[in-house]
């Protein structure tokens, strides 16, 4: 491909090539077709439009073709399914993103959702100049032509992949994009990493943002329309022929070629527009492609658009920031934020009026495109465009002179805001600054100090070697040339479930669209028309990420209000979150349902999960018909749940819920009796297996003993039948000391073990010294024991003052520190018991302290006659000796005449043998009625 006036610098670069390299043939091949992309781009009948992402060189040189060429089709390469958002600009206050989002995916593997595609859009960008100039001028078509988002991710099999993710997560602004697909019109830098590190390296520049502010951005802001498109078109056509062969975005680059160049020889067949009054902007990579079905010429070239997923797309605008959109694609931190200063810079200087949106938020500059009169000049034939490459590949590039005042402002202010943020900072920094700046601009053969020429000079005079407050010296810098601007999603622009947030928390007085942190104080006794606001800011809580509301004083419980509530709202601050979730629902209470089901639904669903759901949903949503049929769903969860790792969670939960109902309820519903029910059969079933086998914690098989104990009555009182608990407790066979404990715990509380046949064991425990290093863990499952028998807590106060009492240090001392360690790690919830007993049982005062005797001694005190049944002694002989009447009527009901000791009597010598004996042989009766009528 030959054309007159490339020809003399397609020989140059070939000569060049010939002469300072030894393989001459592939470096003249890459010079040559160099040209030839820019000859065939430059030749086309469809004006194209090369550009930049968030270039300001790019939107001056939009800005100022469009007032002159004045097209009446726009072809701009956006997704073509974003299109219908771009009205919705004016609403807001740039920069916002354009987002579609899908969390119900056909097509796409499951696990790859929720898929989120985002389109950044800021005020210094070519794309916006082109949009505002579009929907505001009458008579102007604006056609989005490249491929829908659910082919961004058909032609993506790892999208988290193939774009650049956030780098960084902390600060405020580093959510603002979490983790969607990022697309930007012109993505322009080199894909073949040592041609970049070579660029860095002899720009003595140290990342790409600045390399191409000084060799790209700086020479091009003043150039004229002809130069900008070769040099724009060159740089894109160095950088696609350089790409690494492994990379796969070529591949998708052509595909999304052929797809826009299909959409606009279509739209042109149909609208029958001149191509001569369009326009195409696209990336300068684009400009260079070389796919057949580049050009209208090539409309013979038929391609295939495949087509969509069924997947549900939905729609809309977040806010978006400087920072966040430096993070997703790779640019150096404060980049964008200098652009847009220089921006700024340039249209003040340059004297040209930018595009605007009518109606659009944030700083006033620039005229709308329908605020001149549109002329419509007539169409000419595309004439052929001189060769500018040469004149500037040649000449030097020009040298600004150096703007002190500009200078002197930065050094002055970037010492005003040090000394404000902790440095020591003073008049000679700003001095030292000042020069700084130019001695690093002369090294870096700049006449004029660039933005990240002060920024390094003030790092190096000011920050010295410690930060003293939270921000750095080189964020102070972007602070000063334009900070991290933020954007806004303006009321009209949102969607229906943010509008019905707004409106619902509009008697709080609040202003959600500040980006500060407010405080809401509810008294919600003196003002109780603001409890639907508090129940939806509880939801909110709920839903939304921790910190976008946060509740400072109240907490949501069951069956219960707070009567006063303290709220810190950052709505404002984390718009995106509210936009998000209005793609799930119409309403918070429509979204806050589809989660509870979802979750209860999940394959990793339990019926502690379930339970939780039902909780969630008395306390937030208040509606019986989710409450049933979630609790149906936790019966099914429990009934197919074949381990018991869920139980201590069940356990707490199912209680929590029965105290709730027998408080508010007449009956309890179906759903939480037949829970009851179907838990006692559960457990009762996976007893015997869960005390044999070792994955089964002492913790969860006590809570299931909880569950069996605690619940009995009422599952008796369901139809349950008590055997079958004994039945499985006879059937437990544990191997381990806890274990072993827990279950004669167990076989106490169900009367199959006397108190002082499991006071026995303990002491024979105690005498074993083989048995004493583990008798910790006995104690684990004593301790454990208490939440299924509350009554052991003066039997396990007992036995540990026994163990303290009969071991020597030698013994006592190494087996303390794996007594406490044994406690905390299994029964941590259970030691505040233990304490309270232990505060019941043990004197006051030291003084008491002497004549105190152990309540469990007193029975052990008392001897007994020879040839006579033992009398009862202690509390049991105390209950008796006081309440004679009643011992009286039961002596008769047995068939027995009652009668007495005298005073002064040998303890035993009288009354009827036959009482005595029988109180010798069912000691656990008489033991069980004193202590439930005297306490332990």
């Amino acid at each position: 491909m030959s054309s007159a006036p490339f020809t003399a610098l397609r020989e140059q670069l070939l000569d060049a090539a010939s002469t300072f390299t030894d393989a001459p043939r592939p470096i003249a091949d890459i010079m040559a077709g160099m040209v030839d992309d820019v000859d065939r781009a430059l030749g086309e009948e469809l004006e194209i439009f090369p550009v930049c992402h968030h270039s300001p060189a790019s939107a001056l040189a939009m800005a100022r073709r469009l007032r002159e060429k004045q097209p009446t089709v726009i072809y701009l390469e956006m997704c073509e399914d974003l299109a219908p958002l771009l009205n919705e600009l004016r609403n807001c206050r740039l920069p916002v993103a354009l987002q579609a989002f899908a969390s119900e995916l056909d097509g796409f593997p499951a696990s790859a959702g929720p898929l989120s595609v985002v389109a950044p859009i800021t005020e210094s960008s070519a794309e916006y100049q082109a949009i505002a100039y579009a929907l505001d001028t009458p008579g102007v078509e604006l056609v989005a032509v490249d491929r829908s988002v659910d082919h961004v991710f058909q032609w993506s099999p790892q999208p988290s992949e193939s774009d650049t993710p956030p780098t960084d997560s902390a600060g405020e602004e580093a959510g603002l994009h979490g983790d969607a697909v990022g697309v930007e019109i012109g993505d322009l830098r080199p894909r073949f990493n040592e041609l970049e590190a070579y660029l860095l390296h002899h720009g003595k520049v140290r990342h790409w943002s600045e390399w191409w502010d000084q060799y790209v951005e700086q020479p091009l802001a003043n150039a004229d329309y002809d130069t900008y498109r070769q040099v724009m078109v060159m740089i894109g056509s160095l950088f696609r022929r350089l790409a690494p062969a492994e990379d796969n975005r070529p591949r998708i680059d052509e595909e999304r070629e052929r797809y826009m160049w299909t959409r606009i020889r279509r739209h042109l067949g149909a609208s029958g527009a001149d191509p001569a009054r369009c326009l195409y902007v696209c990336g300068a990579s684009h400009a260079a492609s070389h796919v057949e079905q580049f050009g209208l010429a090539a409309a013979e070239q038929d391609y295939e658009i495949s087509p969509r997923t069924a997947t549900k797309w939905l729609y809309g605008l977040i806010p978006s920031s400087h920072s966040a959109i430096e993070r997703q694609f790779g640019l150096a931190a404060g980049s964008v934020s200098i652009a847009t200063a220089t921006w700024n810079k340039a249209v003040k200087g340059s004297g040209v009026a930018p595009f605007r949106l009518k109606g659009q938020k944030g700083p006033k500059g620039g005229r709308g495109g329908s605020t001149r009169k549109r002329t419509t000049p007539a169409a000419t034939p595309q004439s052929p465009v001189p060769d500018r490459l040469s004149g500037f590949l040649a000449s030097p590039p020009t040298l600004d002179r150096l703007d002190e005042e500009e200078l002197l402002g930065w050094c002055v202010e970037i010492v005003r805001l040090a000394r404000r943020n902790g440095y020591l900072a003073s008049t000679a920094d700003a001095i030292a600054v000042f020069e700084t700046s130019i001695l690093l601009a002369g090294m870096r053969d700049r006449a004029r100090p660039t933005p990240y020429d002060f920024q390094d000079a003030a790092i190096t005079c000011i920050e010295k070697d410690t930060v003293p407050g939270r921000r750095d010296v080189r964020r102070l810098c972007e602070i000063l040339l334009g900070g991290d601007r933020t954007g806004q999603v303006g009321y009209d622009s949102l969607p229906p479930l943010a509008q019905d947030v707004f409106d619902r928390l509009a008697p709080l007085g609040l202003d959600l669209h500040k980006r500060t942190v407010q405080r809401v104080l509810l008294d919600l006794d003196v003002n109780p028309e603001l409890r639907p606001c508090s129940r939806l800011l509880w939801m909110l809580r709920y839903l939304l990420p921790a910190d976008t509301v946060r509740p400072i004083m109240g907490a949501p419980k069951l069956g219960e209000q707070s009567p006063q509530e303290s709220w810190d709202v950052y709505i404002g601050r984390d718009q995106r979150a509210i936009i998000e979730l209005g793609y799930e629902g119409v309403t918070v209470e429509q979204v806050l349902e589809q989660r509870l089901r979802r979750s209860v639904w999940s394959s990793e669903a339990t019926a502690a999960t379930a339970l939780a759901a039902v909780e969630d949903s008395i306390v937030y949503l208040g509606s019986r018909r989710i409450t049933d049929e979630l609790g149906a769903r936790a019966v099914e969860l429990l009934a197919a749940e074949r381990t018991v790792d869920g139980a201590p969670e069940v356990l707490g939960r199912i209680r929590r819920l029965l105290a709730h109902y027998r408080a508010t309820e007449p009956e309890l519903p179906r759903w939480c009796a037949s829970f009851v029910t179907t838990g006692y059969a559960h457990y009762c079933t996976l007893l015997p297996t869960s005390f044999g086998e070792e994955e089964a914690g002492v913790r969860q098989v006590a809570a299931m003993l909880g569950f069996l104990f605690t619940l009995e009555n009422v599952a008796l009182s369901l139809g349950c039948d008590r055997s079958q608990l004994e039945l499985a407790v006879k059937q437990s066979t544990p191997q381990t000391p806890a274990k072993v404990a827990l279950l004669w715990a167990a076989q106490s509380e169900l009367g199959l073990l006397s108190r002082s046949q499991l006071r026995a064991r303990c002491d024979e425990l105690l005498g074993n010294p083989l048995v004493v290093p583990a008798f910790p863990q006995y104690l684990s499952g004593f301790v454990q024991a208490l939440s299924p028998a509350p009554g052991l807590a003066a039997f396990v106060v007992e036995v540990m003052s026994e163990a303290f009492a009969r071991l020597p240090d030698s013994v006592l001392l190494p087996w303390l520190p794996t007594l406490i360690t044994t406690l905390r790690e299994q029964a941590h919830e259970m030691v505040p018991v233990l304490i309270r007993e232990a505060g019941r049982t043990f004197p006051g005062s030291v003084a008491a302290l002497d004549a105190w005797v152990a309540p469990w001694s007193a029975s052990t005190q008392t001897e007994t006659a020879p040839g006579r049944p033992a009398a009862p002694a202690g509390p049991v002989a105390e209950l008796l000796a006081g309440h004679p009447a009643a011992c009286d009527a039961v002596a008769e009901l047995l068939g027995h005449d009652g009668g007495w000791e005298q005073p002064g009597a040998a303890p035993g010598s009288a009354g009827p043998p036959e009482v005595a004996a029988l109180l010798s042989r069912h000691p656990a009766t008489g033991e069980a009625l004193a202590e439930l009528l005297t306490g332990p």
